[in-house]
């Protein structure tokens, strides 16, 4: 994606540390360092790009500047794991080059040797990125200055090579013309790129990867506008024996607790169009911190995607160093059905469930006032999983510490809300846009609440009612959180409680 507000970087990391350990020469450094989510060693992190299973890897790689703490001249880094679990950093992947920075976009498998690429049965994994020439922008010689590049690696994405004929998809006219996610349709033999247009969708369609015809436009009128349109996915998922297309659309600003968001829209795509079943204006993640997220490529029957943990408002100030942004968890997405219309379900992936070390499991706890989970789990520990189930009655989680620091997660009965409050969670004061409440519907319909939080020292990750209603939200706590209760003043009794403390992901090489 392209931020609007060019600053380029004018702060040089002065250390390094692992993913998933602190670095004990520099804690003040590290102090917020997640630790079973991708963050680079140092520097700028925003989009994931490029995701892509093969040969028993994932592939992650992400928008990167590599001599600063804030958005530059965009690379893409580039990090692998075994398990979505682990992650390795690798070298960077792609370098801006005489037609521009490297923008986001994707990566596909190419079983069939379309492109002509693969030599000597070699698969080649291929590229689709964009290209932005920020000379052109700055000249105003032209408004064409985003357009579609390819690139293509024979040695499992240890190495890239851009193509000769670059770009594939040269610039209409459109100012903001970027995001490519490219995905194989069987039923037609042709590739689909999915693109973001400035206020729209445009779909192409290629045999090869290099020559692109246009086939649609789909968004003009419908969905949130509050922002310009980016980093775009449309994947099919099953639904009662029945295969639905859900189209992702990222848009910066306007995301409803403000910011950066993604909404999404349920349809069918016939190899040409995308026709949505309802023009409702719906969203994956109500929290200000999962930001143009993106499907794994070659996963299979599986439909699992990564987000940006950061939010446009006030990504270039959070007190990190020598790094900025890290990863959500990767999430499997499927689909529910509510009241006639269908929505987007995500859950965190069955792989996580490695992190688990020790649990306790608690039924029929009586909540009026304060229940204290720290006193009866043992644990002051910053990384955990926790679920619930309970019923539709207002009640709050509360994790602290000894500096008052509060981060609040509950649910709002009148108001059929859940809610994160990180106004009071720590430090709030570099940006005025941080330090607030923010709130999400309740989508089901029974009453019965079922919740899981992920804790990972400086994020929180909320997953109701089996994936329906899903927040995510960062904090900066100014010591551990170690604190750990449940609230309600009208009183609730909670069926069933789990609290399972997690290992860190520390780099173990894969």
């Amino acid at each position: 994606m392209y931020k609007l507000i060019i600053t380029l970087a004018a702060l040089v990391a002065m250390g390094q540390s692992s993913f998933g350990q602190s670095n004990p020469a520099s804690p003040k450094l590290d102090q917020h360092r997640p630790q079973f989510h991708f963050s680079p060693k140092a520097h700028w992190m925003n989009d994931p790009n490029g995701m892509v299973y093969f040969k028993g890897t994932y592939h992650l790689f992400f928008q990167y500047h590599p001599n600063g703490t804030t958005w530059g001249p965009m690379h893409w880094g580039h990090t692998t794991s075994k398990d979505m679990v682990h992650w390795q950093e690798q070298p960077i992947a792609l370098y801006p080059d005489s037609l521009g920075t490297i923008f986001s976009g994707s990566a596909v498998v190419d079983v069939n040797n379309t492109s002509g690429f693969g030599k000597n049965g070699q698969t080649p994994l291929v590229a689709i990125f964009t290209h932005h020439n920020a000379q052109l922008e700055k000249t105003k010689q032209s408004n064409k200055y985003q357009y579609q590049s390819i690139a293509y690696s024979l040695d499992e994405g240890k190495t890239w090579t851009k193509y000769a004929g670059n770009p594939v998809l040269p610039n209409p006219g459109i100012t903001d013309f970027r995001d490519p996610k490219v995905r194989w349709y069987e039923p037609q033999k042709k590739w689909i790129m999915t693109l973001a247009t400035k206020d729209r969708i445009t779909f192409f369609s290629s045999p090869n990867l290099k020559n692109w015809t246009k086939e649609s436009e789909f968004g003009k009128e419908v969905g949130a506008h509050g922002g310009v349109w980016e980093c775009p996915d449309l994947f099919p998922l099953e639904h009662n024996g029945k295969k639905a297309w859900v189209l992702l659309v990222s848009i910066n600003p306007g995301g409803p607790n403000g910011g950066s968001a993604t909404q999404y829209f349920v349809g069918d795509f016939d190899g040409k169009s995308f026709t949505p079943f309802s023009t409702k204006t719906k969203w994956m993640d109500y929290g200000t911190d999962n930001y143009a997220g993106v499907t794994f490529a070659n996963t299979g029957d599986r439909t699992i995607l990564m987000g940006w943990m950061s939010n446009w408002q006030y990504a270039e100030a959070v007190p990190t160093d020598p790094w900025r942004s890290a990863n959500t968890v990767p999430r499997e997405l499927g689909l529910k059905e509510v009241n006639r219309e269908l929505y987007l379900t995500s859950t965190p992936v069955k792989e996580l469930d490695a992190l688990n070390d020790k649990t306790t499991s608690l039924n029929n706890v009586a909540v009026k006032g304060e229940y204290d989970l720290t006193a009866k789990t043992g644990s002051k520990s910053e990384l955990f999983k926790l679920t619930l189930a309970a019923p539709a009655n207002d009640f709050a989680i509360v994790l602290a510490n000894e500096q008052g620091n509060e981060l609040v997660i509950g649910y709002d009965k009148a108001a059929n809300e859940y809610y994160i409050d990180r106004s009071k969670a720590g430090k709030t004061d570099f940006k005025k846009e941080f330090g607030k409440r923010h709130t999400a519907p309740r989508l089901a319909t029974d009453n019965k609440i079922s919740l899981t939080l992920l804790v990972d020292v400086a994020s929180v990750e909320l997953f109701a009612d089996n994936g329906l209603t899903v927040m995510t939200d960062i904090f900066f706590p100014e010591k551990d959180m170690t604190r750990l209760a449940i609230k309600s003043a009208s009183g609730i009794s909670v069926s069933s409680l789990k609290y399972t403390t997690l290992t860190p992901a520390v780099n173990d090489g894969l």
